[in-house]
């Protein structure tokens, strides 16, 4: 089933997803709420949404398919750390610890864009990337999950571009902290969210999703992978988060981005010079992942703001004068 939450006439509604059709749920009802009754009872709330009118899906502009608490954006692939190293980090690789354990970092909720919607230049950036990745999203509360609990706690899945200022991004992981600006400025979900059983057929021998990832610019292929080149399965990923904590339904976890030029910053790193160029105005960048759809964003040109100051000398002064 496909959940998704859209705007038609003026109003915002969380429906289901039907061929072309959007079915609206029961008024007031949101993703999130249907998340967090549990897949069961979701399953049932949108069987019974199937029966009620629909609107065509072209009469609707899709928004993200839910408001996440929280979204954590893992670095799962590899390849992807691989290349990137080159271009962002040290160019040391891939570095021993990155096998010991998932690492993530928290993004910006109040970010979230939807599948279609325009995306800003962030403020004082020239090397604006894309990064395609898919998303879990968390259907059950739960703590010190093992991977076996955490995947009972899988609700769906859906597709995320983690929008990156890879010249911000360079800045601020050499204070050895971050990203902080270099990421936060908008999170693509979408089209809808799909729930983990209709995902299921695509699970591999390994227990990992088999599932196709393109990207391209401005129609041109960038990047193509398997979501099963994974280092973890998401379940791995939902059973790190939650190691002496909570996760919560509808919390999103991101895969990090794909091999095979899944984001631009890779490509840098291994061919040593910006080629494809960074992202500009007017660029189209669009990802689909078998299974799930479609997701296609124009970039647009960015609010511009005076420079950031910078940090005064440092003072000397122990105490103050009397």
């Amino acid at each position: 089933m496909r959940f998704a939450t859209f705007s038609a006439a003026g109003q915002v509604h969380a429906g289901v997803v039907s061929g072309a059709r959007l079915h609206p749920l029961p008024g007031g009802t949101t993703v999130l709420d249907v998340v967090r009754s549990g897949l069961p009872t979701a399953v049932e709330v949108g069987q019974r949404a199937l029966r009620a009118p629909a609107v065509p899906l072209d009469a609707a502009r899709l928004l993200p398919p839910l408001a996440p608490p929280t979204i954590r954006d893992f670095v799962a692939f590899e390849e992807h750390v691989e290349g990137v190293a080159a271009s962002v980090g040290d160019g040391a690789g891939v570095v021993p610890e990155w096998y010991q354990a998932p690492t993530f970092y928290f993004t910006n909720p109040y970010a979230v864009t939807g599948p279609y919607d325009d995306v800003p230049v962030p403020p004082g950036s020239q090397l604006l990337d894309f990064e395609c990745e898919v998303a879990v999203v968390v259907g059950r509360d739960g703590a010190s999950l093992t991977p076996e609990q955490a995947r009972d706690h899988i609700f769906g899945y859906t597709i995320l571009n983690d929008w990156s200022a890879r010249d911000l991004q360079r800045r601020e992981m050499k204070v050895s902290l971050g990203p902080a600006k270099g990421k936060d400025s908008a999170t693509t979900l979408g089209p809808w969210l799909v729930t983990a059983d209709e995902i299921a057929p695509y699970l591999d021998e390994d227990g990992f999703l088999a599932l196709e990832m393109t990207v391209t610019v401005n129609g041109t292929q960038i990047g193509q992978d398997l979501l099963s080149n994974m280092g973890w399965p998401f379940e791995d990923l939902i059973s790190y988060a939650s190691r002496g904590t909570w996760v919560r339904a509808g919390d999103v976890l991101g895969s990090g981005t794909c091999g095979n030029g899944g984001c631009l910053a890779e490509l840098w790193g291994r061919t040593g010079r910006l080629d494809p160029p960074p992202l500009r105005p007017g660029d189209v960048v669009e990802m689909t992942v078998e299974g799930i759809g479609t997701i296609r964003n124009q970039v647009v040109p960015g609010e511009e703001l005076p420079p950031v100051r910078a940090a005064r000398p440092r003072p000397r002064i122990r105490k103050r004068a009397s």
